[in-house]
C-alpha cells in the first residue's frame, strides 16, 4: 500500500505540480512532436524511481514512464474541444490503473489478490450500490410526484447536478460510517438543507419542498443503511 501511495505522489507531482500550462498547450498543438511530452515522460520515470527508493524498481519506473507516454499520446490524438473533460478523466483513471498494476507486479501479487480479498468485494459492491443504482431507485420511487414548478426551475440548474450531488453525498455518508464519524452525517444534512433553503423559499412551492425532502431523506436513509450493513459485514471478516 505504501508503495502505491508513493507512486501516486510522484504522479501528482509530475502531472499537476511540475507540469506548467505551457507544456500542456505545446503538447496539445504539436502532439508527439512536442519536446515537452518526452520531458514529461522522463520526469514521471525519474519521480517513480526516486519515491520507490529501490534500485530494483528502476525497470518498473521505466515501465510507468513508457505507459504514461502511451496514454498521454492516445489522449492528445483523440481528444477534441468538446471531449477534453471526458479524456482527462479517462486519462487519469488509466494512469492510476497502471500504478496499481505495477505495484501488484512488483510485489508479486496478481489479480487473484483482489479476487480472493473479501473486503475488496464488499467495499466495491457497497460503493457501486450508492451511486447510479440508488439514483435510479430514488427517481423511480418519487416519480409518482411531479411538482409543476420543478420543470420551470430546471433551466436554472446545471445538467444532472442533482444526480451528481446525490451520489457524492451518499459516498460521503458511506465514508463517514466506515470511519466511525457519524456526527459528520448531521453536518452534511445541515449543509445541504441550508443551501437548498434559499431555492425552496424562492420557489414558494410546498409540493416542490416536499418532493426535495423526500428525495433527500431517501438518499440519506439508503446510504446510512448501506453503510451500516457494510460495516457489519466487514467486522465479521476474519
Amino acid at each position: 500500500m505504501i508503495l502505491f501511495i508513493k507512486l501516486l505522489l510522484a504522479h501528482l507531482l509530475g502531472d499537476f505540480i511540475w507540469q506548467p500550462n505551457s507544456w500542456v498547450a505545446d503538447k496539445e498543438i504539436k502532439k508527439h512532436k512536442s519536446i515537452y511530452l518526452y520531458v514529461h515522460i522522463l520526469l514521471h520515470g525519474v519521480l517513480a524511481a526516486i519515491v520507490a527508493g529501490e534500485v530494483s524498481f528502476i525497470p518498473y519506473a521505466v515501465l510507468i514512464a513508457v505507459t504514461h507516454g502511451i496514454i498521454d499520446l492516445i489522449k492528445l490524438n483523440f481528444q477534441k474541444a468538446k471531449t477534453k473533460r471526458t479524456w482527462f478523466v479517462a486519462d487519469q483513471i488509466a494512469h492510476i490503473i497502471i500504478l496499481i498494476a505495477v505495484v501488484m507486479l512488483y510485489e508479486n501479487k496478481g489479480l487473484i489478490y483482489f479476487w480472493q480479498n473479501n473486503e475488496f468485494w464488499i467495499l466495491i459492491t457497497g460503493i457501486l450500490l450508492v451511486t447510479k443504482p440508488t439514483s435510479i431507485f430514488i427517481k423511480t420511487i418519487i416519480s409518482i410526484w411531479s411538482p409543476e414548478s420543478q420543470n420551470s426551475h430546471q433551466d436554472n440548474s446545471l445538467a444532472n447536478a442533482g444526480n451528481y450531488i446525490g451520489i457524492l453525498e451518499r459516498l460521503f455518508i458511506l465514508c463517514f460510517i466506515l470511519t466511525a464519524h457519524f456526527e459528520a452525517i448531521g453536518f452534511l444534512l445541515a449543509a445541504k438543507s441550508i443551501f437548498r433553503f434559499g431555492d425552496l423559499k424562492e420557489a414558494k412551492d410546498r409540493k416542490l419542498t416536499e418532493y426535495v425532502m423526500i428525495g433527500t431523506l431517501l438518499s440519506f436513509g439508503i446510504a446510512i443503511i448501506a453503510g451500516l450493513i457494510l460495516q457489519a459485514l466487514l467486522l465479521q471478516l476474519p
